[in-house]
């Protein structure tokens, strides 16, 4: 049995702005909060990130040391990094539009969705065939895809889902297919006591 725990990283500047994503760092708040991460992580857990700055600092802001994986890189949005999609439509209407409704669409000159979904796919399928618990600090997107593998759901279903900073998104694998536990759960059980967050900082140590 593997126990996926997809976790998006802490508030940026970014995503305060609703804007496309560079590589930023946390803001104070968000350093703030990814602290409580901490008493979310099962003892004994492997835990994973994307190596864009904002998830290595959730990472250290948690107390926890993760395993880098390229795969776990938020879409590349190319041009349109740092800008909010209404500066994009604002100026390009036309690209905004195809992007979100073509999956195979680049107008920024990064990844289409198909491509980004993909490379979530392939990592999610290795990741079915591992064993034990793991916890990855990603990106909203990166979630976002996993669920529609999850769930063999259709690429336009990616605008569906919601992921918020900090949300908790469960998978379980049984070798064989992947079942949907919760997603962008903000309610944390394993952090409702102050003493088993600090077994789990000792067990770290």
């Amino acid at each position: 049995m593997r126990r996926l725990l997809l976790v998006r990283h802490a508030c940026t500047d970014a995503t305060r702005r609703a804007a496309f994503p560079a590589d930023e760092p946390l803001d104070e708040r968000g350093t703030r909060d990814a602290s409580r991460l901490a008493a979310a992580v099962p003892i004994g857990c492997e835990v994973l990130a994307s190596p864009a700055r904002r998830c290595l600092q959730t990472a250290a802001a948690a107390g926890l040391t993760p395993t880098m994986d390229d795969r776990l890189a938020e879409c590349d949005f190319g041009s349109w990094a740092g800008r909010s999609l209404h500066e994009i439509h604002a100026e390009r209407p036309d690209d905004a539009r195809r992007w979100m409704t073509d999956p195979d669409a680049d107008p920024h000159g990064g990844e289409s969705l198909r491509a980004f979904a993909g490379r979530v796919a392939r990592w999610l399928d290795e990741q079915r065939d591992a064993s034990g618990h793991a916890l990855a600090i990603t990106h909203g997107g990166v979630i976002k895809a996993a669920v529609l593998r999850a769930l063999d759901a259709p690429l336009p279903s990616f605008w569906r889902v919601d992921v918020s900073p900090l949300g908790i998104t469960e998978l379980h694998a049984d070798g064989q297919r992947w079942t949907v536990t919760r997603v962008n759960c903000r309610g944390w059980p394993e952090a409702a006591s102050p003493r088993a967050a600090e077994r789990r900082r000792s067990a770290a140590r």
